[in-house]
């Protein structure tokens, strides 16, 4: 996975209701309408955490009549905790670093 997506998807991550929304559709999927309530903001703020999370292909949209819910996509977790685990050794990087003498020593 590329760095831009990786971080794309950190900061959908990055706030904490979304970081809730999570935690609670990893117990069931739930509707926009249920979450209100739990978090006490307004609909318009829930249905924009939930959009950036499906923009994130953190969550999966499914409609039921005019209902829509909302489940946690576990395999982009999987991915993203994938990638974090390998990202690219640039270890090139510091050894060009070194070569030109851009290295720092704090002593």
């Amino acid at each position: 996975m590329e760095f831009e997506k990786i971080a794309d998807i950190l900061k959908a991550l990055a706030d904490p209701t979304r970081l809730k929304i999570l935690s609670l559709l990893r117990i069931r999927d739930c509707c926009v309408c249920e979450l209100v309530p739990i978090f006490n903001i307004s609909q318009p703020a829930i249905s924009k955490h939930v959009s950036r999370l499906k923009t994130a292909e953190l969550v999966h949209e499914t409609r039921k009549g005019q209902w829509v819910f909302y489940s946690i996509n576990e395999k982009r977790l999987e991915e993203i905790g994938y990638a974090l685990s390998h990202l690219p050794d640039l270890s090139e990087e510091l050894r060009k670093l070194e070569q030109q003498g851009l290295t720092v020593t704090c002593e």
